[in-house]
Protein backbone atom coordinates (compact mmCIF):
# COMPACT_ATOMS: atom_id res chain seq x y z
CA UNK A 1 0.00 0.00 0.00
CA UNK A 2 1.57 3.39 -1.08
CA UNK A 3 -0.18 6.91 -0.48
CA UNK A 4 0.19 9.08 -2.91
CA UNK A 5 -1.18 13.04 -3.03
CA UNK A 6 -3.70 13.63 -5.87
CA UNK A 7 -1.93 17.10 -6.93
CA UNK A 8 1.32 19.30 -5.59
CA UNK A 9 -1.00 22.57 -5.86
CA UNK A 10 -4.07 21.35 -3.74
CA UNK A 11 -4.59 22.15 -0.59
CA UNK A 12 -3.79 18.45 1.21
CA UNK A 13 -7.06 17.79 1.84
CA UNK A 14 -7.61 14.79 -0.06
CA UNK A 15 -5.33 12.13 -1.15
CA UNK A 16 -5.47 8.25 -2.57
CA UNK A 17 -4.11 5.48 -1.37
CA UNK A 18 -3.14 2.89 -3.79
CA UNK A 19 -3.36 -0.65 -3.15
CA UNK A 20 -1.76 -3.52 -4.86
CA UNK A 21 -4.42 -6.49 -4.91
CA UNK A 22 -2.19 -9.26 -6.10
CA UNK A 23 1.41 -8.69 -6.11
CA UNK A 24 3.57 -10.89 -7.85
CA UNK A 25 6.51 -10.11 -5.58
CA UNK A 26 6.32 -9.00 -2.29
CA UNK A 27 5.48 -5.82 -1.68
CA UNK A 28 8.06 -5.25 1.17
CA UNK A 29 11.61 -6.64 1.61
CA UNK A 30 12.61 -7.04 4.70
CA UNK A 31 16.52 -5.67 5.42
CA UNK A 32 17.19 -8.77 7.97
CA UNK A 33 16.04 -10.91 5.92
CA UNK A 34 17.22 -14.55 6.72
CA UNK A 35 20.48 -13.59 8.79
CA UNK A 36 22.75 -16.23 9.79
CA UNK A 37 22.18 -15.71 13.96
CA UNK A 38 24.80 -18.03 15.34
CA UNK A 39 28.22 -17.75 15.35
CA UNK A 40 29.01 -21.64 15.33
CA UNK A 41 26.58 -24.15 14.43
CA UNK A 42 24.72 -25.62 16.98
CA UNK A 43 23.86 -29.08 17.96
CA UNK A 44 20.39 -30.55 18.35
CA UNK A 45 19.42 -31.17 21.70
CA UNK A 46 16.71 -33.27 20.98
CA UNK A 47 16.41 -35.76 18.39
CA UNK A 48 12.36 -35.11 17.78
CA UNK A 49 10.13 -32.26 19.23
CA UNK A 50 6.40 -31.72 18.72
CA UNK A 51 5.03 -28.19 17.95
CA UNK A 52 1.83 -26.68 18.14
CA UNK A 53 0.86 -23.26 16.67
CA UNK A 54 -2.79 -21.23 16.52
CA UNK A 55 -5.15 -20.40 14.54
CA UNK A 56 -5.29 -16.55 13.56
CA UNK A 57 -7.54 -13.71 12.87
CA UNK A 58 -5.87 -11.11 10.79
CA UNK A 59 -6.89 -7.29 9.36
CA UNK A 60 -9.49 -7.25 12.63
CA UNK A 61 -11.94 -4.83 10.65
CA UNK A 62 -10.07 -1.93 9.52
CA UNK A 63 -6.92 -3.00 10.55
CA UNK A 64 -6.12 -4.82 7.13
CA UNK A 65 -3.00 -6.28 6.90
CA UNK A 66 -1.35 -4.21 10.11
CA UNK A 67 -3.01 -6.42 13.08
CA UNK A 68 -4.20 -9.95 13.81
CA UNK A 69 -4.29 -11.97 16.80
CA UNK A 70 -4.26 -15.54 18.07
CA UNK A 71 -7.03 -18.24 18.86
CA UNK A 72 -6.38 -20.50 21.02
CA UNK A 73 -7.66 -24.39 20.88
CA UNK A 74 -7.38 -24.55 17.51
CA UNK A 75 -4.26 -24.91 15.01
CA UNK A 76 -1.41 -27.24 12.99
CA UNK A 77 0.77 -29.66 14.66
CA UNK A 78 4.61 -30.04 13.26
CA UNK A 79 6.67 -33.58 14.62
CA UNK A 80 10.07 -33.27 13.42
CA UNK A 81 13.06 -35.59 14.23
CA UNK A 82 16.72 -35.89 13.47
CA UNK A 83 16.98 -38.09 10.27
CA UNK A 84 20.43 -39.65 8.88
CA UNK A 85 18.62 -40.25 5.65
CA UNK A 86 18.26 -36.74 4.60
CA UNK A 87 20.82 -34.95 3.28
CA UNK A 88 22.71 -32.67 6.24
CA UNK A 89 20.95 -29.04 5.74
CA UNK A 90 17.97 -30.04 4.55
CA UNK A 91 14.16 -30.55 5.10
CA UNK A 92 12.06 -33.55 4.16
CA UNK A 93 8.50 -33.66 4.47
CA UNK A 94 7.98 -37.62 5.85
CA UNK A 95 4.14 -36.95 5.62
CA UNK A 96 0.95 -34.49 5.85
CA UNK A 97 -2.05 -34.90 7.83
CA UNK A 98 -4.73 -33.74 6.85
CA UNK A 99 -5.47 -31.87 2.72
CA UNK A 100 -4.75 -34.05 0.29
CA UNK A 101 -3.38 -31.21 -2.44
CA UNK A 102 -0.71 -30.21 -0.24
CA UNK A 103 2.33 -30.92 -1.91
CA UNK A 104 5.31 -32.82 0.20
CA UNK A 105 7.92 -31.06 -1.39
CA UNK A 106 9.54 -28.46 1.19
CA UNK A 107 10.20 -25.99 -1.26
CA UNK A 108 6.29 -25.84 -1.91
CA UNK A 109 4.98 -26.58 1.41
CA UNK A 110 4.60 -23.58 3.98
CA UNK A 111 6.22 -25.82 6.86
CA UNK A 112 9.00 -26.98 4.44
CA UNK A 113 9.73 -23.23 3.34
CA UNK A 114 9.88 -22.25 7.01
CA UNK A 115 12.06 -25.11 8.75
CA UNK A 116 14.48 -24.38 5.70
CA UNK A 117 14.27 -20.60 6.63
CA UNK A 118 15.04 -21.20 10.65
CA UNK A 119 17.72 -23.59 9.57
CA UNK A 120 20.13 -21.25 7.34
CA UNK A 121 19.37 -18.62 10.50
CA UNK A 122 20.53 -20.89 12.79
CA UNK A 123 23.48 -22.34 10.05
CA UNK A 124 22.61 -25.66 10.40
CA UNK A 125 24.78 -28.00 7.83
CA UNK A 126 25.33 -31.09 9.06
CA UNK A 127 22.15 -32.21 10.31
CA UNK A 128 19.20 -33.37 8.14
CA UNK A 129 15.37 -33.27 9.53
CA UNK A 130 12.55 -35.42 8.60
CA UNK A 131 9.12 -33.12 8.73
CA UNK A 132 5.72 -34.39 9.18
CA UNK A 133 2.56 -31.67 9.59
CA UNK A 134 -0.86 -32.46 11.15
CA UNK A 135 -3.27 -29.66 9.34
CA UNK A 136 -5.65 -29.07 11.97
CA UNK A 137 -7.05 -25.67 10.02
CA UNK A 138 -8.86 -25.77 6.41
CA UNK A 139 -7.11 -24.35 3.46
CA UNK A 140 -8.81 -20.68 2.52
CA UNK A 141 -10.55 -20.21 5.43
CA UNK A 142 -9.46 -16.88 6.58
CA UNK A 143 -7.97 -18.40 9.94
CA UNK A 144 -3.67 -18.20 8.91
CA UNK A 145 -3.83 -21.75 8.00
CA UNK A 146 -0.56 -21.46 6.14
CA UNK A 147 0.62 -19.18 9.09
CA UNK A 148 0.02 -22.02 11.34
CA UNK A 149 2.05 -24.47 9.22
CA UNK A 150 4.82 -22.19 9.08
CA UNK A 151 4.62 -21.15 12.83
CA UNK A 152 4.62 -24.61 14.03
CA UNK A 153 7.67 -25.73 11.86
CA UNK A 154 9.86 -22.74 12.41
CA UNK A 155 9.47 -23.30 16.45
CA UNK A 156 9.96 -26.91 15.67
CA UNK A 157 13.50 -26.05 14.13
CA UNK A 158 14.38 -23.59 16.84
CA UNK A 159 13.17 -25.65 19.62
CA UNK A 160 15.29 -28.71 18.00
CA UNK A 161 18.49 -26.55 18.45
CA UNK A 162 18.37 -24.88 21.80
CA UNK A 163 15.49 -22.40 20.72
CA UNK A 164 18.16 -19.61 19.63
CA UNK A 165 16.24 -17.33 17.51
CA UNK A 166 14.36 -14.66 18.83
CA UNK A 167 10.79 -14.56 17.95
CA UNK A 168 11.38 -11.78 15.76
CA UNK A 169 13.30 -13.92 13.72
CA UNK A 170 10.82 -16.46 13.63
CA UNK A 171 8.49 -14.52 12.34
CA UNK A 172 11.39 -13.66 9.41
CA UNK A 173 11.60 -17.64 8.79
CA UNK A 174 7.83 -17.55 8.58
CA UNK A 175 7.19 -14.60 6.20
CA UNK A 176 9.58 -16.40 4.05
CA UNK A 177 6.63 -19.00 3.38
CA UNK A 178 3.86 -16.21 3.83
CA UNK A 179 5.45 -14.57 0.61
CA UNK A 180 5.50 -17.49 -1.80
CA UNK A 181 1.88 -18.53 -0.86
CA UNK A 182 -0.53 -15.67 0.28
CA UNK A 183 2.12 -12.44 0.33
CA UNK A 184 4.35 -10.75 2.28
CA UNK A 185 1.99 -10.00 5.28
CA UNK A 186 3.23 -10.70 9.19
CA UNK A 187 -1.06 -10.45 10.48
CA UNK A 188 -0.91 -13.67 10.58
CA UNK A 189 1.91 -15.43 11.24
CA UNK A 190 2.79 -12.88 14.02
CA UNK A 191 0.48 -13.63 16.71
CA UNK A 192 0.65 -17.15 15.60
CA UNK A 193 4.36 -17.29 16.55
CA UNK A 194 4.01 -14.81 19.34
CA UNK A 195 0.09 -15.32 20.77
CA UNK A 196 -1.60 -12.51 21.65
CA UNK A 197 -2.14 -9.31 19.34
CA UNK A 198 0.39 -8.21 17.40
CA UNK A 199 0.76 -4.93 14.92
CA UNK A 200 2.87 -4.77 12.38
CA UNK A 201 4.19 -1.33 12.60
CA UNK A 202 7.03 -1.87 9.59
CA UNK A 203 8.58 -3.96 7.74
CA UNK A 204 11.54 -2.24 6.58
CA UNK A 205 13.06 -2.68 9.46
CA UNK A 206 10.83 -5.44 10.89
CA UNK A 207 9.11 -3.62 13.93
CA UNK A 208 6.54 -5.74 15.91
CA UNK A 209 4.37 -4.69 18.40
CA UNK A 210 2.44 -7.29 20.77
CA UNK A 211 -0.50 -5.73 22.11
CA UNK A 212 -1.46 -7.04 25.42
CA UNK A 213 -5.37 -7.23 26.33
CA UNK A 214 -5.51 -7.61 30.50
CA UNK A 215 -5.44 -11.38 32.16
CA UNK A 216 -8.42 -11.03 33.91
CA UNK A 217 -10.56 -9.52 30.93
CA UNK A 218 -12.48 -12.20 28.97
CA UNK A 219 -12.16 -12.06 25.17
CA UNK A 220 -14.01 -14.67 23.24
CA UNK A 221 -14.64 -15.20 19.57
CA UNK A 222 -17.19 -16.58 17.79
CA UNK A 223 -15.63 -18.21 14.39
CA UNK A 224 -18.08 -19.66 11.62
CA UNK A 225 -17.25 -20.88 8.59
CA UNK A 226 -19.27 -21.42 6.08
CA UNK A 227 -18.58 -24.60 2.99
CA UNK A 228 -16.97 -21.53 0.62
CA UNK A 229 -13.69 -21.04 -0.85
CA UNK A 230 -12.52 -17.74 -0.43
CA UNK A 231 -9.11 -17.50 -2.35
CA UNK A 232 -6.47 -14.66 -0.66
CA UNK A 233 -5.46 -13.57 -4.57
CA UNK A 234 -9.23 -13.38 -5.53
CA UNK A 235 -10.02 -11.53 -2.40
CA UNK A 236 -7.03 -9.07 -2.49
CA UNK A 237 -8.16 -8.22 -6.17
CA UNK A 238 -11.33 -7.05 -4.83
CA UNK A 239 -9.75 -4.16 -3.23
CA UNK A 240 -10.26 -0.69 -4.23
CA UNK A 241 -7.17 1.39 -6.23
CA UNK A 242 -8.15 4.51 -4.46
CA UNK A 243 -9.36 5.60 -1.15
CA UNK A 244 -10.59 9.06 -0.87
CA UNK A 245 -9.37 10.90 2.77
CA UNK A 246 -12.74 10.20 4.17
CA UNK A 247 -12.80 7.12 4.35
CA UNK A 248 -8.87 6.92 5.29
CA UNK A 249 -9.38 9.18 8.46
CA UNK A 250 -12.19 7.00 9.68
CA UNK A 251 -10.41 3.57 9.24
CA UNK A 252 -7.18 5.20 11.01
CA UNK A 253 -9.58 6.33 13.74
CA UNK A 254 -11.19 2.83 13.95
CA UNK A 255 -7.93 0.58 13.87
CA UNK A 256 -6.47 3.34 16.95
CA UNK A 257 -10.35 2.82 19.30
CA UNK A 258 -9.29 -0.94 18.41
CA UNK A 259 -6.18 -0.99 19.55
CA UNK A 260 -6.89 1.37 22.90
CA UNK A 261 -10.09 -1.08 23.45
CA UNK A 262 -7.35 -3.98 23.54
CA UNK A 263 -5.11 -2.30 25.98
CA UNK A 264 -7.78 -1.45 27.91
CA UNK A 265 -9.55 -5.08 27.65
CA UNK A 266 -12.62 -3.61 26.43
CA UNK A 267 -14.46 -6.00 24.25
CA UNK A 268 -17.58 -3.47 23.49
CA UNK A 269 -15.07 -0.80 22.39
CA UNK A 270 -12.99 -3.71 20.02
CA UNK A 271 -16.43 -5.09 18.85
CA UNK A 272 -17.70 -1.56 17.81
CA UNK A 273 -14.44 -0.62 16.24
CA UNK A 274 -14.04 -4.39 14.34
CA UNK A 275 -17.39 -3.61 12.88
CA UNK A 276 -15.93 -0.08 11.27
CA UNK A 277 -14.16 -1.22 8.44
CA UNK A 278 -15.06 1.44 5.33
CA UNK A 279 -12.54 -0.02 2.83
CA UNK A 280 -11.80 -3.35 2.04
CA UNK A 281 -15.19 -5.31 4.21
CA UNK A 282 -17.54 -3.36 1.94
CA UNK A 283 -15.94 -4.96 -1.02
CA UNK A 284 -15.08 -8.02 -0.02
CA UNK A 285 -18.39 -9.17 1.73
CA UNK A 286 -20.26 -9.39 -1.51
CA UNK A 287 -18.77 -12.09 -2.72
CA UNK A 288 -19.21 -14.15 0.37
CA UNK A 289 -23.35 -15.20 -0.05
CA UNK A 290 -25.08 -14.60 2.96
CA UNK A 291 -21.87 -12.24 5.11
CA UNK A 292 -23.63 -9.26 5.01
CA UNK A 293 -26.70 -10.97 6.32
CA UNK A 294 -24.33 -12.96 9.12
CA UNK A 295 -22.40 -9.65 10.90
CA UNK A 296 -26.32 -8.31 10.55
CA UNK A 297 -27.61 -10.78 12.91
CA UNK A 298 -25.00 -11.45 15.24
CA UNK A 299 -24.76 -7.78 16.08
CA UNK A 300 -28.70 -8.23 16.68
CA UNK A 301 -27.95 -11.33 18.93
CA UNK A 302 -25.32 -9.40 20.88
CA UNK A 303 -22.25 -9.60 19.56
CA UNK A 304 -20.44 -6.92 20.20
CA UNK A 305 -18.59 -6.58 16.38
CA UNK A 306 -18.63 -8.99 13.85
CA UNK A 307 -16.71 -8.52 10.45
CA UNK A 308 -14.75 -10.97 8.49
CA UNK A 309 -11.40 -13.16 9.23
CA UNK A 310 -8.46 -12.23 7.03
CA UNK A 311 -9.80 -13.00 3.49
CA UNK A 312 -12.66 -14.95 4.25
CA UNK A 313 -14.92 -16.71 4.36
CA UNK A 314 -14.99 -16.78 8.37
CA UNK A 315 -16.46 -14.61 9.90
CA UNK A 316 -15.31 -13.34 13.45
CA UNK A 317 -17.46 -11.96 15.74
CA UNK A 318 -16.53 -10.23 19.68
CA UNK A 319 -18.36 -11.91 22.76
CA UNK A 320 -17.48 -11.81 26.03
CA UNK A 321 -19.64 -14.95 27.30
CA UNK A 322 -19.44 -18.43 26.31
CA UNK A 323 -23.02 -19.19 26.29
CA UNK A 324 -23.97 -16.06 24.48
CA UNK A 325 -21.54 -16.88 22.23
CA UNK A 326 -22.92 -20.13 21.10
CA UNK A 327 -26.03 -18.79 20.86
CA UNK A 328 -24.61 -16.25 18.36
CA UNK A 329 -23.12 -18.65 16.29
CA UNK A 330 -25.99 -20.90 15.63
CA UNK A 331 -27.88 -17.62 14.43
CA UNK A 332 -24.69 -17.13 12.17
CA UNK A 333 -25.55 -20.03 11.05
CA UNK A 334 -28.70 -20.06 9.85
CA UNK A 335 -28.09 -17.04 8.20
CA UNK A 336 -25.60 -18.40 6.07
CA UNK A 337 -27.50 -20.88 5.05
CA UNK A 338 -30.55 -18.62 4.81
CA UNK A 339 -29.34 -16.01 2.91
CA UNK A 340 -26.24 -17.80 1.47
CA UNK A 341 -27.69 -21.22 0.92
CA UNK A 342 -24.37 -22.26 2.75
CA UNK A 343 -23.53 -25.17 5.28
CA UNK A 344 -21.65 -23.43 8.02
CA UNK A 345 -20.21 -24.30 11.50
CA UNK A 346 -19.72 -22.86 14.20
CA UNK A 347 -17.26 -22.67 17.33
CA UNK A 348 -16.72 -20.29 20.45
CA UNK A 349 -12.73 -19.71 21.16
CA UNK A 350 -10.55 -17.67 23.60
CA UNK A 351 -7.32 -15.44 22.66
CA UNK A 352 -4.62 -17.60 22.52
CA UNK A 353 -1.74 -15.50 24.50
CA UNK A 354 1.38 -17.68 24.27
CA UNK A 355 1.90 -18.66 20.54
CA UNK A 356 3.37 -21.40 18.93
CA UNK A 357 5.29 -23.97 21.33
CA UNK A 358 6.52 -27.22 21.85
CA UNK A 359 4.14 -29.87 23.11
CA UNK A 360 6.51 -32.69 23.05
CA UNK A 361 10.38 -33.79 22.82
CA UNK A 362 12.62 -36.32 22.95
CA UNK A 363 16.15 -35.10 24.32
CA UNK A 364 19.04 -36.14 22.46
CA UNK A 365 21.92 -38.80 24.38
CA UNK A 366 24.61 -37.29 25.86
Amino acid sequence: MAICFSSAVKPANHFTVFFNPAPKKPIFKCSCSLPTVTTTEPEPVFTSVKTFAPATVANLGPCFDFLGCAVDGLGDYVSLKVDPSVHPGEVSISEVIGPSKLSKNPLWNCAGIAAISAMKMLGVRSVGLSLSLEKGLPLGSGLGSSAASAAAAAVAVNEMFGNKLLPDELVIAGLESEAKVSGYHADNIAPAIMGGFVLIRSYEPLDLMRLNFPEKKQLLFVLVTPEFEAPTKKMRAALPAEVGMPHHIWNCSQAGALVAAVLNGDPVGLGKALSSDKIVEPKRAPLIPGMEAVKKVAVEAGAYGCTISGAGPTAVAVVDNEEKGKVIGEKMVEAFWKEGNLKAVSMVKRLDRVGARLVGSVPAPR
